[in-house]
């Protein structure tokens, strides 16, 4: 009988990085360990090494999978490579002029956007190519010496070149990538048509320029993530997870690097849709609260919701994406007073270092974690990653903004709260109310080291349904990494007015993208059973200005031929009506291929107990459940001890290694048969 195998899962978050062993035999091990902001590598060693310290036998590890947020920090802070930039003449100030629109249209002080590449280290290269892709002025061989020489001068970190209709026809684009990787061998060059094959001219260039600056950052970290876990011991095939919810080998990660802006949360979303079917829900909302930010998501039919682009600091980005929405609110969210005198929470974080004033770092800022402390809804103790709470500390920093407020400590630990809530709250409201969607009918999935703590106050506030926390909710989205497995995009963008001669060479052009894309998944190690490919093309009426994203059961031309039906349906439901005597234009294809990896299964789960949770019951405490108006005898309970069938009513606490769990006066939870804990209002 061969020896079981074991798989880990690393989400570096902003406070804490999670781990998680599967064994093929279905034993787990988890850590916790204190996130390293100045260099996430050293933090990815602690936590192989904390795994280790719980059993994990490090030579059966078969593969490794990797949640980063390096990419999204680079592009946030601005801490990016200098790049050079190559476009087509007299189009030098693509990144300048953008889209002619202004990102705040009624700001009487409207701030200028960031613009990539300084306007010196643009350079214009004497080529041109119709909007059909033939060549208008073609690149001479001087031209190419030239530009090289200039980009050689200026001696950048990275080079992007994104040249005018280059997606139609990337021969210019192909020469002068030749060209710049002899003169330059050290120097990553990005090319337009190898990551962003597009139409519009500012999203591509943006697209490429990010991509370029995001290499020497996300290669030089890759590089000191894989040398840090084999310095540790582990020797497996290593892979990241990308915005699009599927992984990609660390070995290509660096190339395509503009992929990983939304790396941790998507590895949360994988593990939703997977939860959500174990429990037999098709509608859920997630809430991925950490220690810096909350990320919302609305699954729908069980079906992930994707977006063509994302926007990150103002700056559009041509790649598939999980469609998540993020806002400043997080476990260390700072609150403060603003010059007018009113309460604020967030977006600035306390962060890992020094954190919340009651992990004692020198943290001395009021954060929510603080605010939770003082009312007693977390408990003082020790926490994952040896940190620990104190509460003479949390009350010290919360005092600080009561007295400019004239609140008791109470009072404004419970208006902190109440802030953050407000944020959660509206965040939610415009993932589902704004599009039109009743939030009664879905399910909240909170998890993250802090969406527990907010279950019970988000499901009375908005009304819905019910709230499933997972059984390890702090450690969901490292958990989640591994479930989607590889996953490779492709596009291309056409512009052709639908017709029935042309549905060969749209089915010509999926077939040739799938051989590439699953020749590539088979070359990484996946079976070929394991592979399945989901065709879709972005659509619109003859004269539009953006396009709906249309789903194919298939490419043939019999799957091609129902595809303006098909864009009727989909426009009438979003805009309440469709004009089927229109011309429906093609307008960008799209091919996603994914390669499941082989998922250990779960020990099971112990036979259902009696009703009573009283096993698990370990002590009562006076806490100030937020607005609950005074202090409230509170039953507390270890969740290792809970099992299937166990029921109880609110209020009460729920604590755990990796987050604690909040259920309010009015509320009661049941352990589900798969872990989870369901709550409801009574």
């Amino acid at each position: 009988m061969s020896s079981p195998t074991w798989t880990v899962s690393i989400d570096a978050g902003g406070t804490f990085t999670d781990a998680i062993a599967r064994s093929s035999d279905g034993r787990s091990v988890v850590a916790k360990v204190a996130s390293t902001p100045h260099d996430p590598s050293y933090g990815l060693s602690n936590a192989v090494v904390a795994l280790v310290e719980q059993g994990l036998p490090i030579d059966a590890v078969s593969l490794l999978c990797h949640g980063t947020t390096v990419a999204t920090n680079a592009t946030l802070t601005g801490n990016l490579a200098t790049v050079a930039l190559l476009t087509t003449r007299g189009f030098r100030d693509v990144l300048g002029y953008r889209q002619s629109n202004r990102p705040d249209v009624y700001s009487l002080t409207p701030k200028r956007p960031s613009e990539l590449v300084e306007r010196e280290y643009r350079l214009e290269v004497s080529e041109r190519l119709t909007s059909a892709g033939t060549v208008l002025e073609a690149l001479t061989e001087a031209e190419i010496d030239r530009v090289v020489a200039q980009a050689v001068t200026l001696a950048p970190e990275a080079i992007a070149v994104s040249l005018l209709f280059s997606y139609l026809n990337d021969a210019h684009e192909r020469q002068l990538g030749k060209a710049l990787r002899q003169a330059l061998p050290d120097t990553p060059v990005t090319l337009s048509s190898e990551v962003a094959r597009e139409f519009r001219e500012y999203p591509r260039t943006a697209t490429t320029a990010i991509n370029a600056a995001l290499r020497p950052v996300v290669g030089g970290y890759l590089e000191r993530a894989v040398s840090a876990v084999e310095s540790s011991g582990l020797n497996a095939p290593f892979v990241v997870m990308q915005s699009n919810g599927g992984c990609v080998p660390a070995g290509r990660a660096e190339a395509q690097a503009h992929r990983l802006v939304l790396s941790g949360p998507a590895g949360g979303v994988s593990g939703l849709i997977a939860i959500a079917e174990a429990n037999g829900l098709a509608n859920v909302i997630s809430l991925d609260m950490g220690g810096t930010s909350a990320d919302i998501c609305l699954v729908r039919g069980s079906k992930a919701p994707f977006a063509a682009t994302q926007t990150i600091q103002d700056h559009v980005l041509l790649s598939p994406t999980v469609d998540i929405h993020t806002i400043g609110a997080g476990g260390g969210s700072i609150a403060w007073v603003d010059p007018t005198g009113r309460l604020r929470v967030g977006p600035q974080s306390a962060k890992a270092v020094p954190g919340p004033a009651s992990y004692l770092r020198g943290g001395v800022e009021p954060t929510v974690t603080d605010a939770h402390v003082v009312l007693g809804t977390l408990g003082c103790g020790e926490l994952a990653g040896n940190l620990v709470l104190d509460r003479p500390a949390a009350i010290a920093a919360v005092d600080r903004i009561g007295e400019k407020l004239g609140m008791t400590t109470i009072e404004a630990a419970e208006a902190i709260l109440a802030i953050s809530l407000a944020h959660m709250v509206r965040a939610v409201r415009k993932v589902s109310v704004e599009r039109g969607l009743d939030p009664r009918e879905f399910t909240l999935v909170p998890f993250g080291g802090a969406g527990p703590l907010h279950a019970g106050l988000l499901l009375r506030h908005l009304g819905l349904k019910s709230a499933l926390i997972p059984e390890q909710p702090g450690l969901f989205s490292a958990d989640g990494l591994l479930v989607a497995g590889l996953r490779v995009d492709d596009s291309q963008t056409v512009l052709k007015t639908f017709s029935e001669s042309g549905l060969a060479e749209r089915g010509a052009w999926f077939e040739s993208a799938s051989a590439t894309a699953i020749s590539q998944l088979l070359a990484d190690g996946i079976a070929e059973e394991n592979i399945t490919l989901t065709g879709s093309i972005d659509c619109r009426y003859l004269g539009q200005g953006f396009e709906l994203n249309v789903p194919l059961d298939s490419w043939d031309a019999a799957g091609l031929a129902d595809l303006p039906d098909r864009f009727h349906a989909i426009h009438e439901t979003l805009y309440g009506h469709a004009n089927r005597e229109e011309a429906v234009e093609l307008v960008t294809v799209r091919l996603a291929v994914v390669g499941a990896f082989d998922r250990p299964s779960q020990t099971p789960l112990a036979e259902s107990g009696p009703a009573a949770a009283d096993a698990a019951l370990i002590a009562h405490r006076d806490v100030h459940i937020p607005g609950s108006g005074g202090l409230a005898p509170t039953a507390v309970y270890d969740r290792a001890r809970l099992i299937p069938g166990n029921q109880f009513a609110g209020p009460a606490i729920i604590q755990q290694m990796d987050a604690t769990t909040v259920i309010l006066s009015g509320q009661s939870a049941v352990v589900s048969p798969t872990g989870d804990l369901i709550i409801t209002e009574d």
